[in-house]
């Protein structure tokens, strides 16, 4: 029998199942000792080969943009060991919490808060108007990872909570579709604005 590798040594993916059957293909939950992957990911549709966990501490390492503004959001660096320890002390915090399998919890979060809809501005006749598209599996994962690290930085920014415990919060918020996650309020809102613009 070939033993079985799990992330890290810890977490076991092999019976992660991916109920929503458009992320079916872009979440990869592909078990590796040690994911690290090098940023070779320049082919298309690279970002599916790269495990899921590993592209939720790559969105903690850029502070990204908010709206319009660049701010930097947390103490985070674009170090790799730095922010994959944050990523796995919150993975140890859920564990404890829920007594279950964080990855699984992690992907189930991301199915809760990607987005289906959202809006695109076309110009027609030199007015410009709102128009509901579809938002593509990748973006869908994209969003979800960058509303997930938005909202635990949210959480821990300034306040008493580190870093680790705003991200295990904002997950498990978003595993239980809750209307106090980041990530859940952003994809309401991305599809409440979608239908009223159809």
């Amino acid at each position: 029998m070939t033993q079985q590798f799990k992330i890290f040594d810890k977490y076991d993916v092999s019976g992660i199942q991916i109920k929503d059957p458009g992320l079916k293909a872009v979440i990869n939950c592909e078990p590796k000792l040690v994911l690290k992957s090098y940023g070779r990911n320049v082919q298309k549709f690279g970002q599916t080969k790269v495990n899921v966990v590993e592209r939720l501490m790559n969105k903690l390492a850029v502070a990204g943009h908010r709206g319009k503004k660049h701010k930097i959001q947390k103490k985070s660096t674009g170090k790799y060991t730095k922010n994959m320890i944050i990523v796995l002390e919150a993975f140890e915090m859920i564990e404890k919490k829920t007594g279950k399998n964080p990855v699984e919890i992690l992907v189930k979060a991301i199915e809760n808060s990607a987005p289906r809809d959202e809006i695109t501005v076309i110009e027609y006749g030199g007015a410009r108007y709102p128009q509901a598209v579809d938002v593509s599996p990748i973006r869908r994962v994209n969003l979800a990872l960058k509303h997930l690290s938005h909202g635990a930085s949210d959480k821990s920014f300034n306040k008493k909570k580190t870093f680790a415990q705003g991200l295990a919060d904002e997950i498990l918020l978003a595993f239980d579709n809750n209307g106090e996650s980041f990530a859940v309020r952003k994809k309401k809102e991305a599809e409440s604005q979608a239908d009223s613009a159809r």
